[in-house]
C-alpha cells in the first residue's frame, strides 16, 4: 500500500478533481469554463496515492457579512474522497491541514453530511427555512403593493444591477456571502442541460418611482397538468429586496403567476418576513434545517471584527484541540464600534470550545442554549446573560445559496 499524501493542487488539475469530487457525491461533473476560470488552485488541496488524486478539499475567497461588517471568509466546498479509499483518514488531513493554513480568521461551508463538521471544530452558525407554498391555500397578499414595476433583465445585463442589491442584503444581515464579477457570471449561468426540465431563469427587479433597482427574484417555472387542470411548479432561486415596497411587490408577483399551483424556495431565513403578507402562514409548509457552519480559526482576530449588540467587557477560556493558538484566555471589550479582543491571564468569566463559539459568532444562536447542556460554563455570575445579549443580532443570519 503507498502512502497518501497531501499536497497543494495545481491549474490543470481543476477537471480531475471536480471528476474526483463528483464522483464522491455521486454527480456527473461536466464541462464548466468558469469554474475552471474561478479556480485557485493555492486554495485546494489534494491527497494523492501514487499518481491518482484520491482526494480534495477546497476554498474559495470570498467575503461574509457577520454582525455589523463584512469580512474575509474561508468558504469551504469541493471536499470529497475516493470510494475506494474511504476510512483511512484522507477526509481528517484535508480538513485538519486546511483550518491550519487559511489565512481567514473564519471558514464557512454547507454540510453534506452534518455529523462530520463538528469534529473539526464547525458549529452550526445559520439555520435555513426551506418553503413548499401551497398557492391554491395560501392566499393573496395581505396587502397588495403597486408602487413601481417589476421588469424583466436579460443575463448580461443583470449583474451590475444586482451586485448593489447583494451588498446591500450584506450590511443588514449577517451570513450573507459576497460575488465577484465572475462569481454574478456563475451564478447567472443558464446552461439548459442544468436546469432540470425546467424553463430558463427569469430575472426580475423591482424599479422604484424613480427607475432605480431595489429588489430582485430569480426563478424559473415548470408545466405539470394536474387532474382539476394547470398546476405548474415555481422553483424561486433568490430574492434580494431590502425595502419593505420592493420586498412585497416581488413577493406578491411570484405568489400569483398564472397556473401555478406550488412554489419551492430553499433559502428563507428564520425570521423571513414573507410569513407576515400572506393570508394562509400555514400553506407555507416549512421546514427548518441547519445551512451556514462556521470554524473560528483565529480567535482574537475573529471576535475583535464583529459588532455587538451591549457593551461588554468578558474573559473567554477557549479550548480547540486543532489550532493551538486558539487555546487559552482572551478579553474581549466592545462599546459600539469599539471592539478589542486579546490573550489575557486574568481569570475567566466563560469558558467554551472553539465550537460553541462558532456556533454563536453570526448572532443566530443564544450563548444559553448551550449552557444549558453544560457546553458553555460560566464562572462569573452576570456573565452569561451579558455575553448572550452582546453576541445576539436582531436580524437573524442566513446564507442565500449553496456554494
Amino acid at each position: 500500500m503507498t502512502e497518501i499524501g497531501v499536497r497543494s493542487a495545481v491549474r490543470g488539475e481543476y477537471d480531475e478533481i471536480q471528476g474526483l469530487f463528483g464522483g464522491a457525491m455521486m454527480f456527473e461533473a461536466s464541462d464548466d469554463d468558469l469554474g475552471r476560470a474561478m479556480f485557485e488552485p493555492d486554495r485546494a488541496l489534494v491527497a494523492t496515492d501514487g499518481d491518482d488524486l484520491v482526494g480534495t478539499a477546497r476554498a474559495l475567497t470570498r467575503d461574509l457579512s457577520v454582525p455589523g461588517a463584512v469580512v474575509p471568509a474561508a468558504h469551504v466546498t469541493g471536499v470529497g474522497v475516493r470510494a475506494t479509499h474511504r476510512r483511512r483518514g484522507i477526509l481528517s488531513e484535508l480538513m485538519q491541514r486546511q483550518l491550519r493554513e487559511v489565512p481567514e480568521a473564519i471558514a464557512v461551508l454547507w454540510a453534506s453530511e452534518p455529523a462530520i463538521y463538528g469534529r473539526f471544530g464547525y458549529g452550526a452558525a445559520a439555520w435555513a427555512t426551506s418553503y413548499e407554498i401551497d398557492l391554491h391555500r395560501v392566499g393573496p397578499p395581505a396587502v397588495r403593493i403597486r408602487p413601481g414595476e417589476i421588469v424583466e433583465l436579460a443575463p448580461d445585463d443583470a449583474a451590475k444591477e444586482l451586485a448593489t442589491l447583494l451588498r446591500s442584503l450584506q450590511e443588514r444581515r449577517p451570513g450573507v456571502s459576497g460575488r465577484s464579477e465572475l462569481g454574478w457570471q456563475k451564478r447567472l449561468q443558464d446552461k439548459p442541460d442544468g436546469r432540470g426540465g425546467k424553463t430558463a431563469r427569469r430575472i426580475l427587479v423591482h424599479r422604484d418611482e424613480t427607475g432605480a433597482v431595489d429588489g430582485y427574484a430569480l426563478w424559473r417555472g415548470k408545466m405539470n397538468w394536474g387532474p382539476t387542470g394547470p398546476a405548474n411548479e415555481v422553483t424561486l432561486e433568490e430574492l434580494v429586496a431590502v425595502e419593505p415596497i420592493a420586498y412585497r411587490a416581488l413577493w406578491q408577483h411570484v405568489l400569483t403567476l398564472d397556473l401555478a399551483a406550488t412554489l419551492q424556495f430553499s433559502y428563507a431565513a428564520m425570521d423571513e418576513p414573507l410569513q407576515q403578507l400572506v393570508t394562509t402562514p400555514t400553506a407555507l409548509n416549512r421546514r427548518v434545517s441547519e445551512s451556514l457552519w462556521l470554524r473560528v480559526t483565529d480567535v482574537a482576530r475573529a471576535l475583535g471584527q464583529r459588532q455587538y449588540a451591549v457593551p461588554v467587557d468578558l474573559v473567554f477560556e477557549v479550548a480547540d484541540d486543532l489550532i493551538a493558538a486558539n487555546a487559552g484566555r482572551f478579553r474581549l471589550t466592545a462599546n459600539g464600534p469599539q471592539v478589542r479582543c486579546e490573550r489575557t491571564e486574568d481569570p475567566a468569566d466563560l469558558s467554551l470550545s472553539v465550537t460553541e463559539l462558532g456556533a454563536v459568532y453570526l448572532g443566530g444562536r443564544s450563548l444559553a442554549e448551550f449552557a444549558a447542556t453544560g457546553r458553555i460554563t460560566e464562572h462569573t455570575p452576570g456573565a452569561l446573560t451579558t455575553a448572550g445579549a452582546a453576541f445576539s443580532w436582531p436580524i437573524q443570519p442566513a446564507s442565500i445559496e449553496v456554494f
